[in-house]
């Protein structure tokens, strides 16, 4: 997530790139910017100088419908996917969707807030997306993220009037019925078709399925909404059913992981992004097996091998980094991160939010955006806005994220 919006193929269909023989590598050295993130926003007053210009590129890009981002392909890096058209419109809800649960984070000004009424307005009235085609599923990305935000929109004090429970609940269960619609028979969610092309996809990921299992659970609980409690189970089933010894998470579920030795994805270095989005989901869904010493086990990790998050991002191939960390994940993992952060005791989250706020500040271009994976537009604002919801979980820990 993305994570994103992430655009990997099935792990299997990159089998043969990942494949070729290797030449002796040694493991990379911390990239400049590296260790710059020794003495980059330390200080929650730095951090908010951080967010502040990331929220205000955010607030300049937004267009006049409210949306963000177009829905056409805009880079030649992104000619070398065989997307569908429709693959275009779903990326550009999924960065809205993301962009608006950044907004409501945020402090609010009479700017920001024009903005964020904006965007839900659109979010909740332009047109539902589309599947692509036979193998093309990334409209699981406009589900998953798009109901993550209305789930959040539906518990802000500031969207409480009928008039916009109304509009926002039936956007929502819009995507919930697309969410119940798509779910593998193994329980989770992908954006591309498995080993059998059918009107129920075949295949799912451990990340994209984290990333919602939250929402359903509180749109259940919290909103009583009409939320099968199957489908939140099975969900938070399959993502419990990734977890490795190892502390990883596998990329999918397979009956034999993909842990055969060397640089392999299912790696703890290789799995650093979904740990965070796995074990925050199943603790948020009330899964008691994920301890406070299994977060910090996780967060352990991420910091300890972050250079090969650095390392990977703005490469553009998918999983093209060591132990096949793809670009995509460097925000996806930084956002999510703090979310764990913040579910620990409050007098340990600090000294974690100053090493987050370091990774984070260093990638920040001048114009305030923030950006991993290459790619048009809807790349950049979701990086930007996962890079916000990390800053902002260290500066107001106590907010709900949802």
């Amino acid at each position: 997530m993305l994570p994103i919006l992430a655009r990997c193929a099935p792990f299997p269909l990159l089998g043969l790139l990942l494949a070729l023989p290797l030449a002796a590598q040694t493991p990379p050295k911390p990239s400049p910017q590296a260790t710059a993130a020794d003495n980059a926003a330390r200080t929650a007053d730095d951090a908010r100088t951080v967010l502040n210009k990331a929220v205000r590129y955010l607030v300049e890009q937004q267009r006049p419908d409210g949306a963000w981002c177009s829905d056409a392909i805009e880079t030649l890096s992104e000619a070398q996917y065989p997307f569908a058209l429709e693959t275009w419109y779903c990326f550009k809800l999924g960065a809205n969707g993301l962009a608006i649960q950044a907004l409501l984070r945020v402090d609010e000004t009479p700017e920001r807030r024009q903005a964020l009424d904006k965007a839900i307005e659109y979010f909740c009235t332009t047109r539902m997306p589309k599947r692509g085609n036979d193998w093309d599923v990334d409209y699981a990305w406009a589900a998953v993220e798009g109901f993550a935000a209305l789930v959040a929109v539906a518990q802000d004090p500031r969207y409480a009037s009928e008039a916009w429970q109304t509009k926002v609940k039936g956007r929502a269960l819009e995507y919930y019925k697309l969410l119940e619609a798509i779910q593998e028979p193994l329980g989770g969610w992908g954006y591309y078709e498995g080993p059998v092309v059918s009107r129920r996809p075949t295949w799912s990921t451990s990340f994209t399925t984290a990333s919602v299992v939250p929402a359903l659970h509180e749109a259940q609980h919290k909103l009583k909404w009409p939320v099968d409690a199957n489908v939140t189970r099975r969900a938070l089933e399959y993502v419990k059913k990734c977890a490795l010894p190892n502390g990883a998470y596998q990329y999918d579920l397979t009956p034999i992981p993909r842990i055969s030795g060397g640089e392999h994805i299912n790696n703890v270095k290789g799995s650093l992004g979904r740990i965070q989005v796995c074990n925050w989901a199943r603790r948020k869904a009330g899964d008691a097996s994920v301890t406070d010493d299994k977060l910090r086990t996780g967060l352990q990790a991420f910091f300890e091998h972050h250079k090969f998050l650095d390392e990977a991002r703005l490469r553009p191939i998918p999983h093209e980094g060591y132990y096949a960390v793809a670009a995509y994940f460097y925000f996806f993992g930084h956002a999510y991160a703090g979310e764990v952060i913040n579910l620990l005791p409050p007098a340990e989250r600090e000294a974690w939010h100053v090493k987050l706020r370091g990774e984070l500040a260093k990638c920040q271009w001048k114009d305030g955006s923030f950006l991993d994976s290459l790619g048009s537009a809807h790349m950049q604002i979701a990086a930007t806005s996962f890079a916000s919801m990390a800053l902002q979980a260290g500066l107001d820990p106590d907010r709900p994220a949802r």
